[in-house]
């Protein structure tokens, strides 16, 4: 039997070996570092600004999926989320609400390819003042360094300002 979630695995498994050829033609960097939930760890470990480490979270918008790209050093103010968005009701998705759609990734580490699922990819403007991003590339284990405007011309997201930079006070919003 194979239905949507064998097919979402093919898709991921073809994509993966697309970047995997892209990175060794384009000489782009594709880093494997150990097991981590937290994009801010992602950053430091690697020896990148948080600024330039880009984090995908899943939102329900109206009981939508959505992708919400930011920085890694900062978290998304739902309520200028919703009025940017236009949606009544915004929080974020539970693993249970979300893990079948992105079946070929671990949670959490969904690469901001938003097109590859079929939902709506929202990027925060500040992410979008970067010459490159990197982000994971569906594990924990693996991230992709591209070019910013590579990014932006392959997924193309909406942009728009929802987030600001964390300062470790805690506070109502998707981290």
């Amino acid at each position: 039997h194979e239905g949507p979630g064998h097919a979402a695995q093919f898709v991921l498994g073809h994509l993966v070996w697309r970047v995997d050829l892209v990175v060794k033609i384009q000489g782009r960097t594709h880093q494997g570092h150990h097991r981590r939930a937290r994009a801010q760890e992602i950053a430091a470990v690697d020896h990148i600004p948080g600024s330039e480490l880009a984090k995908t979270v899943v939102l329900n918008a109206d009981g939508q999926l959505i992708m919400a790209v930011l920085p890694a050093d900062h978290i998304i103010d739902m309520e200028v989320m919703k009025s940017r968005i236009g949606c009544r009701k915004l929080s974020l998705a539970s693993a249970s609400e979300f893990a079948e759609r992105f079946a070929p990734c671990r949670p959490g580490a969904m690469p901001p390819f938003g097109r590859l699922f079929g939902v709506t990819v929202f990027c925060d403007r500040a992410l979008a003042e970067k010459r490159e991003i990197e982000f994971n590339a569906g594990t924990h284990i693996d991230t992709i360094r591209m070019p910013f405007s590579e990014f932006a011309q392959l997924e193309t997201p909406i942009f728009t300002d929802f987030s600001e930079k964390a300062t470790g006070k805690r506070r109502l919003s998707a981290a």
